[in-house]
């Protein structure tokens, strides 16, 4: 078996060449690389998929969690409550701000922010809590924002790794991850399950007034051409990548059927397994399947991934230093913060090749060669 990835952009891209070849050559033809009709038509249609008042595109969704923190007038010294186990851009941004991040231990099911520990680590100087949905999976979000509302704190969603998935509430509501808090923020980056062809992002918010200021603050503060009225930013979407976007919206849905027939495949095969542990699906997200990480036992997982590539079988450990051991963060105390269960997880998970062009050989060959590792190893 050859040619396997962990994510096969190549072939997505030839299946639907003829769209995005079209739609990049109207922008050449236009020239209007900058905040050109097609960046207003994705905006508009990425709104009505989502069911959110306002979307305001951006250049990556790092530049999307700073924004919206810039946005919401947070000070140096106020407290954000985040997991540790995420993409370092999550609280990278509240480092940059000179923001102080509280990590949080996560769900051992979900791997999501755990909302049982998420009151012991507020004090006064908490502004916002920071949900992330990890891998494609909600944060459980219907009991952070019943402890925000409580304590009247911001909740800000970092949603770059689950666009496409929704929350069910408990009255049987559902609603786009990213679409919750007071802001969500997603990203473009090209192996997202929605992405783009270079770098992108975009914010999410139902409040008018606070959408206002998120576009002055991602437009050097300014509401007006020439007058600055608030320190902000430059962070465009460009109307290449709003072209290519606004084509795979259309598909955005099929992509994330397309992973969860994969995560079946890959369940079912690994299903009862002593040594794995596959990916949770709790019953409030609809998972879509960003990655398909599991956790396994008894094994050496370093040896694991180098006899899998000698098979042509890619895998990834996502991540492999939580954000409290990096480096710069070793001056946050977390004397008073459990985080027993990330420091495990950074140990024990492993994920698996998961996109939207995966056949069933490849399926097969990639379970049970690793089903075979596994027990021999």
């Amino acid at each position: 078996m050859t040619n396997l990835q962990m994510v096969d952009l190549k072939t997505q891209y030839q299946n639907i060449k003829n769209e995005i070849d079209a739609s990049i050559q109207s922008v050449l033809d236009s020239t209007a690389f900058i905040n050109g009709p097609q960046v207003k038509e994705f905006t508009a249609n990425l709104e009505t998929y989502l069911g959110v008042k306002h979307i305001i595109p951006c250049a990556n969704g790092t530049d999307a969690l700073q924004i919206a923190m810039m946005a919401l007038d947070l000070k140096p010294g106020d407290e954000i409550i985040t997991p540790s186990y995420t993409y370092f851009a999550t609280v990278e941004v509240v480092g940059l701000l000179q923001l102080v991040p509280v990590f949080c231990e996560v769900n051992k099911d979900t791997f999501t922010i755990d909302v049982n520990e998420i009151e012991k680590l507020i004090t006064p100087k908490t502004k916002a809590i920071v949900p992330v949905h990890l891998f494609g999976q909600s944060a459980d979000m219907e009991p952070i924002l019943a402890i925000a509302q409580k304590h009247n704190l911001f909740v800000i969603e970092d949603n770059a790794q689950a666009i496409g998935g929704s929350y069910t509430f408990s009255d049987g509501t559902k609603v786009a991850n990213g679409c919750m808090g007071t802001i969500g923020t997603t990203s473009f980056f090209p192996s997202k399950n929605l992405g783009c062809y270079g770098d992108g992002g975009a914010i999410f918010t139902n409040d008018s007034e606070l959408a206002t200021r998120l576009k002055m603050v991602a437009n050097h503060g300014q509401r007006e051409k020439y007058i600055h009225e608030i320190i902000g930013c430059n962070s465009r979407l460009d109307t290449l990548q709003a072209a290519i976007l606004n084509v795979k919206l259309k598909y955005l849905d099929a992509y994330c059927d397309a992973r969860r027939k994969v995560a079946d495949y890959y369940d079912a095969k690994f299903a009862n397994h002593p040594k794995i542990k596959t990916p949770y699906r709790a019953p409030y997200s609809h998972h879509v399947y960003h990655q398909y990480t599991m956790q396994v036992n008894g094994v050496d997982r370093n040896l694991l991934m180098k006899k899998l590539l000698e098979l042509g079988i890619p895998s990834m450990i996502y991540y492999p230093i939580p954000a409290h051991k990096q480096k710069m963060f070793e001056q946050v105390d977390i004397s008073k913060t459990n985080l027993d269960l990330t420091n495990w997880l950074v140990e024990n998970v492993i994920s698996l090749p998961i996109h939207t062009e995966m056949t069933d050989e490849q399926l097969e060959y990639i379970s049970s060669n690793f089903l075979t590792l596994l027990n021999t190893l």
